[in-house]
C-alpha cells in the first residue's frame, strides 16, 4: 500500500493548533493560499500609500527647519497648558506658534513650541514674555528663566539627514541583493527584496496614519527594521533550499509543497524570535509615549514595533509564496509538478485495486518499481544533506573476539 505523504496525511488535521505549529508537518497550507495573501498585501500596500498621499508626513523640525522654545510644564501658578504658551507666544510676537505641544506627564512634563525660524532678539522677547506671564519652575521649585531653552534648525540640516539615509538604503539594498544571489539564488533575491520594500512602505503607512512626528530616530529605526525583516526572510529560505535541493529529480512532492513545509518547519521559530524581540520594544513605546514623554524613544520605538511585526508577517506569508510563484513560471518545475500528481495518481488507481476496486485499463504494475527506486533516490538526497551521523565509525577501534572468560 503507498506510503502517505506528511503535508497530506489526514492524521495532520487530527492535531491541536499548538501541536501543528510544533511538530512542523505543514499542516498550515500558507503557500496553497498565496493568491489571497497577495491580495491582502497589494490592498494593505495601497491603503498606506493612500495615507501618505492623503494625510502626508508629521516633519520634525530637523527636517522643515524653524526655532523650537521648550519650558517646563509646571509654574508658579500651577500647571501651565499649551494655550497659555500659545497665547504668550502671540502677545511677543503678534503671531501664533506653528504648533504647541506638551510632552511627558507628570514632573517631567515640558511644553514645545515650534514656528519658522526666529530672529536672536525675537527668541529672547519670547522668553522674557513667557517668564513673566507663567513663572516656569526649575528642579528646586523656584521660578528661572533658565528652564526656557530654544533651538534653531536649518531646513538644509534635515535634507542631508534625507540625502545620507537615503544613499544607505541604497548601498544596503545592493549587498542585500548580492549576497542573495550568490547564497541562494535570483527568485529568492526578487522576493526577499519585494518583502522588503513591503515592509517599508507599511512602516511609513503607518506612521502617515498616526501622526507621529518624523525625527532623524525615525530614520534609525527605519534601517534598523530592514535587517530585521531580511534575517527572518533568509532562515526561510534556507530550509526552502535544504527541502528542495534535488526536487527536480524527484517525485514525492511538488515544489509548492517542499516550501510550505520549510515555512511549517521554521514556523514556530519565527513566532518565538518576533514575541521576544517585540516585548522590550513594546516596553519602550509605552514608557517613552506613556510615562516619560520621550520622543526620541517615542519615534524609535514605534517605528521598530510596526516593521518587525510586518517584517515577521511578510517573510512567512509574502516572500516564500511569491517565490513559489516566481518558481512555477519555469517549465522545469511544471513538470517536475506534473510528475508528482500522475504518481499519487497512479498510488490512488494501485491502492484502489488492492481494495477489491477495479483497476485502470491503463495502469502499469511496472510503476511500482520506478516509484520505489525514486524513493530510494530521494532518501539519498536526504541523507546527503543531513547532518553527520551522532555515533562515529568504528573502523579505528581495536576490535577482538570474546573469549568467552569471565572477567574478574
Amino acid at each position: 500500500m503507498a506510503k502517505s505523504d506528511p503535508t497530506t496525511s489526514p492524521d495532520v488535521k487530527k492535531e491541536s493548533v499548538f501541536q501543528r505549529l510544533y511538530t512542523g508537518t505543514g499542516a498550515f497550507d500558507i503557500v496553497g493560499q498565496r493568491k489571497r495573501w497577495f491580495a491582502l498585501f497589494a490592498a494593505l500596500v495601497l491603503a498606506c500609500i493612500a495615507a501618505m498621499g492623503v494625510r502626508g508626513f508629521n516633519l520634525g523640525i530637523e527636517f522643515e527647519g524653524g526655532t523650537q522654545i521648550q519650558l517646563p510644564a509646571t509654574g508658579a501658578q500651577g500647571p501651565i497648558t499649551t494655550d497659555e504658551a500659545s497665547d504668550a507666544f502671540a502677545d511677543a510676537l503678534g503671531g501664533s506658534p506653528a504648533e504647541a505641544q506638551q510632552v511627558g506627564t507628570g514632573n517631567s512634563a515640558t511644553i514645545q513650541l515650534r514656528s519658522e525660524t526666529l530672529e536672536p532678539n525675537e527668541v529672547q522677547q519670547v522668553k522674557q514674555v513667557l517668564f513673566d506671564r507663567l513663572q516656569p519652575l526649575d528642579s528646586s521649585g523656584q521660578p528661572s528663566e533658565q528652564v526656557i531653552s530654544d533651538s534653531r534648525v536649518s531646513a538644509t540640516w534635515g535634507g542631508e539627514i534625507s540625502k545620507q539615509a537615503l544613499i544607505a538604503l541604497g548601498v544596503f539594498l545592493v549587498l542585500v541583493a548580492i549576497f542573495l544571489i550568490f547564497y541562494f539564488e535570483t527568485w529568492m533575491a526578487v522576493s526577499a527584496l519585494v518583502a522588503l520594500l513591503h515592509d517599508v512602505v507599511v512602516t511609513a503607512g503607518v506612521y502617515a496614519l498616526v501622526g507621529f512626528e518624523v525625527t532623524p530616530a525615525t530614520a534609525i529605526g527605519l534601517l534598523t527594521i530592514l535587517g530585521y525583516s531580511l534575517y527572518d526572510t533568509v532562515v526561510v529560505f534556507d530550509k526552502v533550499k535544504e527541502n528542495t535541493r534535488g526536487i527536480l529529480n524527484l517525485t514525492r512532492r511538488t515544489y509548492a509543497e517542499a516550501a510550505n513545509l520549510a515555512l511549517n518547519q521554521t514556523l514556530m521559530r519565527s513566532i518565538n524570535t518576533s514575541v521576544i524581540a517585540l516585548l522590550p520594544v513594546l516596553g519602550l513605546l509605552v514608557i517613552g509615549n506613556l510615562l516619560l514623554g520621550s520622543g526620541t524613544l517615542q519615534d524609535l520605538a514605534l517605528v521598530l514595533f510596526v516593521g518587525m511585526l510586518v517584517g515577521t508577517f511578510s517573510s512567512v506569508c509574502l516572500a516564500t509564496p511569491l517565490l513559489v510563484a516566481f518558481k512555477l513560471r519555469d517549465p522545469r518545475y511544471v513538470k517536475q509538478q506534473e510528475k508528482v500528481l500522475a504518481r499519487r495518481e497512479a498510488q490512488a488507481r494501485k491502492a484502489g485495486a488492492e481494495n477489491g476496486a477495479r483497476a485502470d485499463d491503463d495502469f502499469n504494475p511496472g510503476d511500482d518499481e520506478q516509484l520505489e527506486a525514486e524513493l530510494r533516490r530521494e532518501k539519498a538526497y536526504a541523507a546527503a544533506a543531513s547532518v553527520p551521523a551522532r555515533h562515529p565509525k568504528t573502523s579505528g577501534r581495536r576490535t577482538t573476539r570474546p573469549t568467552g572468560k569471565r572477567k574478574r
